[in-house]
């Protein structure tokens, strides 16, 4: 699971993130010149990303090359893709920015741990960051144990048996249906932690509750410990599945966060399977009534409920309310 919520990561892999060009690196300016990078012993300690200074700065590949070239990238076991965005390269997809990295994996035989558009909103709003199919790059890296994307236009999951993954994560404003199913219909032996942004119809998303079927039913999930079903607009459809999903019997947090969850989801989590063996119910950005909300904890009293962020549906329309996710454009 990522704490943050779209913002850029600050630890990945368990690491320090280390942006190049970035933060204590204002002296690369006008890299990639030579420049003093940390010594080879110091590489393996941080989780490296290389993004773009600014919408005018050098482009993306070139900082690639030259952070091939000035590090020894077999000591890397964390890396990011960061912003790949310029005003000569706006077309760019993610499939431009990591075709670099798969001619170079040879170069990365420690990776374990990958990130494909850790971009924040003031830099590229997510639902505008043109995602691909990610097939070539986790066939091209085909043991990584944490493997995360934001973003979903034009995304693609192959649906296969990944056998090393241990946490996967989509940060999206709308997780495309077909992913939802291809990520639900494959298997995952080892993976533990699951978190999907399923966002709004609007942009790219639109998953029912029947596109989560082979997800709840567990069958190819058979570590999972962390569900994350987060920002979903129709959390109260979500809700209600969940609710009598075989899957939920083994986790220990469930996580129906940053989305437009109501008294009716609420009421279908508790009129469900018992969620007592729960380390945490996460529920946090919500429109859940107060009297629902005390109900929910009265239920649960071993169980660490966060019901934080409370929402207000919208008032533009009288006559309709209208609930928001966290994440959209």
């Amino acid at each position: 699971m990522i704490d943050s919520e779209c913002d850029a990561l600050v630890r990945w892999g368990g690491l320090p993130v280390r942006t190049v060009p970035g933060k204590g690196f204002e002296e690369m300016a006008d890299w990639p010149g030579d420049v003093e990078l940390p010594a080879e012993a110091e590489v393996g300690a941080s989780a490296w990303c290389v993004a773009v200074s600014g919408f005018e700065g050098i482009a993306y590949t070139e900082l690639f090359d030259a952070f091939l070239r000035d590090v020894d990238t077999t000591g890397i076991s964390a890396f990011l893709i960061g912003s790949w965005v310029t005003s000569d390269g706006m077309d760019l997809t993610a499939a431009d920015a990591f075709a670099p990295l798969i001619a170079a994996a040879d170069r990365f035989p420690n990776l374990r741990h990958l990130f494909v558009a850790d971009i924040e909103s003031w830099q590229w709003e997510i639902s505008w960051i043109k995602q691909c199919d990610l097939t070539p790059l986790l066939r091209a890296f085909p043991n990584l144990r944490t493997f995360g994307v934001r973003g979903s236009d034009d995304l693609g999951w192959e649906q296969r048996a990944y056998p090393e993954l241990r946490e996967l994560t989509f940060q999206t404003g709308g997780l495309p249906p077909e992913v939802v199913r291809a990520v639900g219909g494959s298997d995952f032996p080892r993976l533990t932690d699951l978190e999907m942004y399923l966002g709004t119809e609007e942009y790219f998303g639109g998953s029912e509750a029947r596109d989560l079927d082979d997800l709840l039913a567990g069958t190819g999930f058979p570590e999972l410990r962390y569900l994350g079903l987060r920002n979903a607009e129709n959390a109260d459809e979500i809700a209600a599945a969940v609710a009598h999903a075989p899957i939920v019997a083994r986790l220990e947090v469930l996580d129906l966060s940053l989305g437009a969850l109501g008294d009716e989801g609420a009421a279908a989590l508790l009129a469900g399977q018992p969620l007592t063996h729960l380390k945490k119910l996460d529920l946090h950005h919500h429109f859940i009534s107060e009297p629902m909300q005390e109900r929910l904890r009265e239920a649960l009293p071993g169980v660490e409920v966060d019901l934080s962020e409370p929402q207000e549906p919208d008032d533009w329309d009288d006559d309709v309310e209208h609930r928001f996710v966290s994440v959209a454009e």
